[in-house]
């Protein structure tokens, strides 16, 4: 070490031998060990204790059964296998008419027996996976927007905005005339 502190200079060499500089450089080495061991025993410790995270469905409360995909075919053979219409509605998680239909409209157990005896049921996040490119190729502007689709997928019946049951299910019967 001292033929390592020779190398430096004379000049730098008389600065960590002194007294002050030493005793920092020791004191300095001594709590950087410390922290780092404290923190590597309060990262060990906080494993220990914390529990697993469980994820919650967000559709759990819905009668409505919203199938959990964000791809349109998806949607559709599911629809062609059970003959039914497929209804998309497009929102944001930053959308509060989105949130009032979550929590007034799809949880409502009648109007859930309506949705799941007609429509394949699609909540498409609209900036998340494949959302961005479904709400491109059907031009959605504003949040909600909700849409009947017959099964190839052409639209039967839209709304920009929030809808409660009664206006849903109207939508729903249009689309249901107008055809698979």
């Amino acid at each position: 070490m001292k033929s390592f502190l020779k190398d430096l200079g004379p000049t730098f060499s008389k600065f960590i031998s002194t007294p002050s500089v030493s005793r920092f450089t020791f004191l300095l080495a001594v709590s950087s060990i410390l922290l780092i061991t404290a923190c590597g025993a309060s990262r060990k410790a906080s494993k220990e204790v914390s529990a697993p995270v469980k994820v919650e469905d967000p559709y759990a409360n819905f009668f409505v059964d919203f199938i959990h995909t964000d791809k349109l075919t998806v949607a559709l053979e599911k629809a062609k296998a059970e003959d039914k219409l497929v209804f998309i509605d497009f929102y944001t998680s930053w959308c509060l008419p989105c949130k009032l239909m979550d929590e007034d409209v799809f949880t409502d157990e009648a109007f859930g027996d309506y949705m799941n005896e007609h429509f394949i049921s699609v909540k498409i996040n609209a900036e998340q996976g494949n959302g961005p490119n479904l709400a491109a190729l059907y031009e959605v502007k504003s949040y909600p927007t909700l849409l009947f689709l017959d099964l190839n997928g052409r639209v039967k019946s839209r709304k920009e905005g929030a809808a409660y049951q009664t206006e849903l299910r109207r939508m729903g019967n249009e689309a249901r005339v107008a055809g698979l």
